[in-house]
């Protein structure tokens, strides 16, 4: 940020700081003055090295404000800020002449529009020419050098438009229309997107929000009646045009660094008094504003002790109550030893108590913070979500899982087959990306890559390579926002395959029983053993599932995550030439489980009886029906079904399978027989060839 000290001492009172000691000041305050330049003007220019979430400070008010809080105790010197005073004698109603809709509040908080009629543009006057001149602005006219000045006197950006360039008198925030271009005031002309938030007339863009306006609504020399526009946007909104059509501007970084819609109202109408001094005019009656309600001031609590263990002090609550007033923050005694704090509006940075500690460090002087030889520490117990993350490592890992750590940008092409319908890719449009500009939508695409490299490195682990990791996924709604959810991944080979060859159907079966029993361990960790888990079959989401090998997670009837076979067309375009299968749960909705609950149930007192029975039934019917099946029978003196095996082959015959399955019976009051057995397991067959059409395999 660029400083003119003439400029920057209009707003100190007694004004003269000098060069040196602006620059002792703010370099102690923690924002270093990189160089002074002395101008042929006499003027001195300062390069102030800033941090991101001090956007305030991108003004000349602010560095005011910044010097006037640290000199106030030995220099008495006070914040000036500039006098102005509000035009009388409005003209007629801006509703007559001007219709505002915003379309996007959430990108745009708050537009604010003034209309001023009959202004005259000219030359500027000399003291506002040589101004911007000491911050490099190029002088251009009164109407847009008021603009330029405003930006680098409070840090509201502003925009000015020519009335009669405005299709229908209108202007509308909304997202460009894909296929839409706009001229901006470089010259350029850009190919606009549907991410990409506009201006617009009734009936094109007229500029692009927050970063430049357009070339076709100027103001020039024939201009009598202009638009004023000051507005707040999104930072994300700006910053994403802005990177991806290439253009940094003053505006775009104050705007992608916040700024407060509370401090509209008070710059624009700075700006306006400005006008009709510099270029006349009559302001019309009334301004158009439309967006969302003003954000309501925080109160932040600030504790008298805590203030002194942080900082190592002896400071009392007047002391602390001075420092923070003198950055403007309100303060109020709540009880002893506490004071109800409310911080500026632009100072969107002071959110929580230990910011506004850090203010008062800043007044003191950290060179008055004493060092301390010790500090004391206080070891706590994990927290519950990072003692579930280390039960996640350790079932895993002892699964025989190796854990990777990926960046999170994949490939257009490997990003495409796991985006979930209803949900669009993010991307970034930076150069340095190359070929993969994506977040990814899903961790598996990283996995693959993994796997990959596993397959060019000849890596090969008995029963095949496992991978996993715990990590960020994105993507974004059709209403541009984003969606990040923390999952975790698991890929494993199909046993037994040989690279190239395709997994025959009892190999895949056993892949997925593999990774359904590592999902189950998983759960169980995380949840208890009374966890109810259920595994849908379901047809997938995503053309990155196999069709037919893919089924939901459900946890106590809640869905945490999908698991499936890789379809092998995807694996390949991945450079993956053996058949995979993998799941991908809710990390957050597995960290919510835990911890689990313990269950304890009694030794049985008498022995059970298990019965194998060998089903033939057609290759759709799923386990998951056998089982409905059986449950549904209230077998007497039934304990559990388990899964013994599949198989298929001639003996069986083409589209039919074999399923072996273990039935357990056990009384609580006696030993059974097997006589009490025989019964339930005929209900069980006949059940069976009745509702499967099922023949038994003998």
């Amino acid at each position: 940020m660029n400083i003119s000290l003439n400029w920057l001492n209009r707003y100190l009172s007694p004004a003269g700081v000098t060069a040196e000691e602006a620059e002792h000041v703010l370099t102690f305050a923690g924002y270093p003055v990189e160089g002074i330049d002395k101008l042929p003007s006499g003027d001195f220019l300062l390069d102030v090295e800033l941090t991101s979430n001090r956007g305030d400070l991108l003004s000349h008010v602010g560095c005011a404000r910044e010097i006037a809080a640290a000199t106030s105790a030995y220099a008495k010197r006070e914040l000036k800020l500039p006098e102005f005073d509000d035009l009388a004698d409005p003209g007629a109603p801006i509703s007559a002449d001007l219709m505002l809709v915003n379309h996007e509040p959430t990108a745009c908080p708050l537009f604010t529009a003034h209309l001023i009629r009959g202004v005259k543009v000219g030359p500027s006057p000399k003291w506002l020419v040589e101004l911007l001149e000491a911050v490099g602005q190029r002088s251009i006219n009164n109407l847009v050098d008021i603009t330029n000045f405003i930006t680098f006197e409070l840090g509201n950006p502003c925009h000015v438009f020519d009335l009669k360039k405005l299709a229908g008198k209108e202007l509308h925030i909304r997202y460009a229309r894909d296929g839409e271009t706009l001229t901006t005031l470089d010259s350029k002309t850009h190919k606009l997107v549907h991410t990409d938030l506009v201006v617009a007339d009734a009936e094109k863009p007229t500029s692009l929000a927050g970063v430049m306006g357009g070339q076709a609504s100027e103001v020039d020399s024939s201009t009598t009646d202009v638009v004023f526009e000051m507005a707040t946007w999104a930072p994300v909104a700006v910053r994403n045009a802005a990177r991806r059509l290439n253009i940094r501007t003053d505006a775009s970084h104050r705007f992608e660094r916040i700024v407060d819609a509370r401090t509209i109202d008070q710059a624009a109408r700075r700006a306006v008094a400005m006008i009709v001094e510099l270029a006349g005019g009559q302001p019309a009656e009334g301004v158009l504003s439309e967006g969302q309600e003003l954000p309501k001031a925080r109160s932040i609590t600030v504790r008298v002790n805590r203030t002194n263990t942080m900082l190592g002090l002896n400071l009392s609550e007047m002391d602390i109550q001075s420092h923070l007033e003198a950055h403007e923050v309100t303060v109020e005694r709540k009880a002893e030893g506490e004071l109800v704090c409310q911080p500026p509006a632009y100072r969107p940075d002071l959110e929580r108590e230990i910011d506004l500690i850090e203010e008062v460090a800043r007044t003191v002087g950290y060179e008055h913070v004493p060092e301390q030889d010790k500090i004391p520490l206080r070891v706590r117990h994990p927290q519950e979500s990072e003692r579930a993350r280390r039960e996640l490592h350790r079932v895993l890992t002892g699964l025989g899982f190796y854990e990777t750590v990926t960046f999170s940008f994949v490939s257009t092409e490997m990003a495409a087959p796991w985006v979930r319908p209803g949900l669009e890719m993010v991307g970034v449009d930076d150069d340095r990306r190359g070929s993969e500009p994506i977040l990814r939508p899903s961790v598996l695409p990283s996995l693959l890559t993994c796997r990959r490299a596993n397959a060019a490195g000849q890596v090969e682990v008995p029963g095949g390579v496992r991978l996993y990791e715990m990590s960020a996924t994105f993507a974004q709604t059709q209403a541009h926002e984003t969606v990040e959810r923390r999952m975790l991944a698991m890929l494993m080979d199909v046993e037994g395959v040989q690279p190239g060859k395709q997994a025959k159907p009892e190999q895949l079966q056993s892949a997925i029983r593999a990774i359904r029993g590592a999902v189950e361990h998983i759960v169980r960790a995380m949840a208890g053993t009374d966890a109810d888990l259920v595994i849908e079959p379901i047809e997938p989401e995503s053309p990155g599932w196999r069709s037919g090998a893919c089924g939901h997670v459900l946890v106590n009837s809640n869905a945490v995550g999908v698991l499936g076979a890789i379809e092998p067309g995807v694996a390949k375009a991945a450079g993956v030439d053996v058949p995979t299968v993998a799941a991908e749960l809710d990390l957050d909705a597995l960290i919510r489980l835990y911890p689990p609950k313990a269950s304890v149930t009694a030794l049985p007192e008498f022995p059970a009886i298990e019965r194998d029975l060998s089903l033939i039934v057609e290759e759709g019917d799923s386990w998951g029906r056998v089982e409905s099946l059986v449950d549904g029978l209230k077998l007497e003196h039934f304990e559990s079904l388990g899964f013994i095996g599949a198989y298929r082959g001639k003996q069986v015959g083409e589209g039919k399978k074999s399923l072996t399955l273990r039935l357990r019976f056990r009384s609580g009051s006696g030993t059974l027989r097997h006589e009490d057995v025989d019964p339930q397991m005929e209900r069980v067959i006949a059940s069976a060839q009745s509702e499967l059409s099922a023949a038994l395999r003998t």
